[in-house]
């Protein structure tokens, strides 16, 4: 027995700790039952995928020890561009579909559909993308990497969510969602109170700072990418009211911003033991098995829960954008199925980690026709201090869709 608990350190207790604390919490009934907490559950699992994994590396890199305002930087134009979504949800939806018609409406109109058409393809895309990336993961983890398993295995797990989305709906996929989310989120927390421990003892910045170039921005532009998501409150009108809608996507920010930043912080002063070029998921698996046992195994559960949460959360996202943009005619069930039977489609037919980069390309456009339209109807309302905000973001978003490099 003493052998068993020889190597364990006060690093595996807290992590071990800490991360049983945080489970009981987000699965707790009190917190299941709140609405605002499930409006915000869709938009969290979708914003935090493994993207908190690639972005660390990428951006000490990029930027060195200044990565921390890098990201700082990304969450702040994230936000502003969730207040582009959230002015659309309050004040263009009711123009875009209510009964009063003015100059310029069709043109609007088509702009509203043009976005939601370049989104819905994102999203199909990114479900099968991330759950091909899953089957990555559990097959380089636990057995030989075969591409043709790991296809039938994605094709699986593609079925599952469309069947069990079309047959019991929404509120079975915000259940698989919610312990997903539980365990990602558990899993996350947990490392950043390793990490403040060990750094406690360790931190120390070696001052590698970078060169500020054209290259870092197309960079920064890329990784904006890997936190989108917020988007998919716009489109769980079945359910939530507007007001729950803006609320859950706020708090869906505020909590992945809080993890972006400060896992970038906690995380650079160790950063420079990766070799160069080594930005991939892997990189802060292997550098947290060499911090704590514990976390080490725990981190190789996080990307599972991550690609499956962000992939059920686009999944409700595009299903509630064909509800929405046929008008009912099809319904969300069916659009979950339909959506998962276009992703087994791209699997067989499509290498899917190609096809990810005309994704991320799509989901910044929608972006900026989102922009266009809070900036069209923000003069039309006279919030022209508003209409001044968008201005400038949908200029940074044109940047990204004509220069960003894909994180992905």
């Amino acid at each position: 027995m003493q052998e068993l608990f020889k190597g364990i350190t006060y690093l595996d207790l807290a992590a071990s700790f800490s991360f049983l604390v945080f489970l009981t919490f987000f699965l707790s009934p009190k917190l299941e039952k709140n609405r605002l907490w499930t409006a915000t559950v869709t938009p969290l699992a979708s914003i935090i995928g493994s993207g908190y994994l690639v972005s660390a590396p990428l951006l000490y890199f990029a930027l060195g020890d200044y990565a921390v305002f890098g990201m700082l930087g990304i969450v702040v134009l994230a936000y502003l561009i969730g207040e582009v979504i959230r002015y659309n949800i309050l004040h263009s939806e009711p123009i875009l579909f209510g009964r009063k018609k003015f100059k310029g409406y069709p043109v609007l109109l088509e702009l509203e559909s043009f976005s939601n058409l370049a989104l819905s393809f994102a999203y199909m895309v990114s479900v099968a993308f991330y759950l091909r990336l899953l089957s990555a993961f559990v097959f380089s983890g636990f057995f030989e990497r075969n591409p043709l398993y790991e296809n039938l295995f994605t094709t699986g797990l593609l079925l599952f969510i469309g069947i069990s989305g079309f047959l019991r709906g929404l509120e079975f996929l915000e259940f698989m969602e919610k312990y997903a989310v539980a365990i990602k989120l558990s899993i996350i927390f947990s490392f950043l109170i390793a990490l403040t421990l060990y750094d406690v003892h360790h931190m120390h910045f070696r001052e590698v700072f970078k060169p500020i170039t054209f290259e870092t921005f197309q960079i920064l532009a890329g990784i904006l990418l890997i936190v989108q998501g917020f988007e998919t409150s716009k489109y769980l009108g079945e359910k939530y009211s507007p007001e729950e809608r803006v609320k859950g996507m706020k708090l869906a920010q505020f909590i992945s911003g809080f993890i972006y930043v400060s896992f970038i912080f906690l995380v650079t002063p160790i950063l420079y033991t990766l070799p160069e070029g080594k930005v991939n998921e892997t990189a802060i698996i292997m550098l947290a098995s060499t911090i704590s046992l514990v976390l080490g195994y725990l981190i190789r559960v996080g990307p599972l829960m991550s690609q499956f949460s962000a992939a059920v959360a686009d999944t409700i996202g595009a299903g509630g954008l064909l509800w929405k943009e046929t008008k009912g005619r099809i319904s969300s069930k069916l659009g979950y199925l339909l959506t998962t039977i276009i992703g087994v489609i791209l699997i067989w037919s499509a290498n899917i980690f190609e096809i990810i980069a005309y994704a991320s390309k799509a989901f910044a456009f929608y972006y900026l026709l989102q922009t266009l339209i809070s900036l069209w109807v923000s003069l039309l309302r006279r919030h022209y201090l508003r209409s001044l905000l968008f201005f400038l973001v949908s200029l940074i978003l044109l940047f990204v869709v004509i220069f960003g490099r894909s994180a992905e």
